[in-house]
């Protein structure tokens, strides 16, 4: 199993939780990546196209034959579901056996009106969205609206962290656990 993450729009592999999902996961293959963007020491994201070109390119590095769990922090899980769902009208991973998304940014903070749900319709493979209760990018209750748009084959999972915010602030071991046994899952 390979599992290939994504950092947030303001943060790079070295963020806590996807250290601390690497060592979660042992001894399957984990790949912490960063956008091109954060390696040429820019703070702002580039557009969606070339992210999914980015991601497209990484996976290409990577070992067809091996089953691929694909997901990271906030924008980087956004784009990530975006490559499972094709919407670069290319097909997903073949490999493709999960996502895991931390902290999808729904909507822009105080912009519920400005959805980036289009494409989960099209996601088709397990996958564990994991936020905070005080997730301001998106309530439980929103999430669990438009997730519910996804196939019954994605079988989504949510896990909600109580008094915690769209930084997860503490909760590594927590993410780190559950993107664990969802691999298990996924293996059984």
């Amino acid at each position: 199993m390979t599992v290939l993450l994504y950092p947030g729009a303001g943060s790079d592999s070295f963020h806590s939780s996807l250290m601390a999902i690497e060592q979660a996961v042992a001894p399957h293959h984990c790949v912490r990546a960063d956008f091109g963007y954060r390696k040429q020491g820019r703070k702002a994201p580039d557009r969606a196209p070339k992210l999914l070109a980015e991601i497209r390119d990484e996976l290409a590095d990577l070992q067809p034959d091996q089953p691929l769990v694909l997901g990271g922090r906030s924008m980087g899980g956004r784009m990530c579901s975006m490559i499972a769902a094709g919407v670069d009208e290319i097909d997903p991973p073949h490999n493709l056996k999960g996502l895991v998304l931390i902290s999808y940014p729904l909507h822009p903070p105080g912009k519920p009106d400005r959805l980036r749900v289009d494409h989960l319709a099209l996601i088709t493979v397990p996958t564990l969205f994991i936020s905070g209760a005080r997730d301001t990018f998106g309530t439980p209750d929103e999430l669990r609206r438009w997730t519910a748009t996804m196939p019954n084959k994605a079988r989504v999972m949510h896990l909600f962290i109580e008094g915690r915010g769209h930084d997860l602030k503490g909760s590594d071991h927590t993410i780190a656990g559950a993107v664990h046994d969802f691999l298990e899952r996924i293996i059984r």
